[in-house]
């Protein structure tokens, strides 16, 4: 009984963390929506993303992330890169194997 808890607890980790990270994927291109707008909310959200990352997927995974997606949404015209999505990929799909 306690392992099908724990596979049951790990699934629903796994599918609440790529939920999480389409939406905050989502938050970060909606800066394109505004243009002048855009260029301050990145500056808002860039610390704000990076620690959320570090937050959602802990050790370096994590930390690399979190200063990743912490530059790229600073960086002028990266804000379409899926970040939060790539570090679900590779944390479940391919360093699992």
């Amino acid at each position: 009984m306690t392992k099908e808890v724990a596979v049951q607890t790990v699934k629903d980790t796994k599918s609440r963390d790529l939920v999480l990270s389409l939406i905050f994927d989502g938050i970060g291109m909606l800066s394109y929506l505004v243009p002048f707008f855009g260029a301050i909310s990145d500056v808002i959200w860039a610390p704000i993303a990076g620690i959320i990352l570090m937050r959602m997927y802990k050790g370096t995974v994590g930390t690399v992330g979190g200063f990743i997606v912490f530059v790229e949404e600073l960086m002028p015209g990266l804000d379409f890169i899926p970040t939060f999505t790539i570090t679900w990929i590779y944390t479940y799909l391919i360093k699992k194997k």
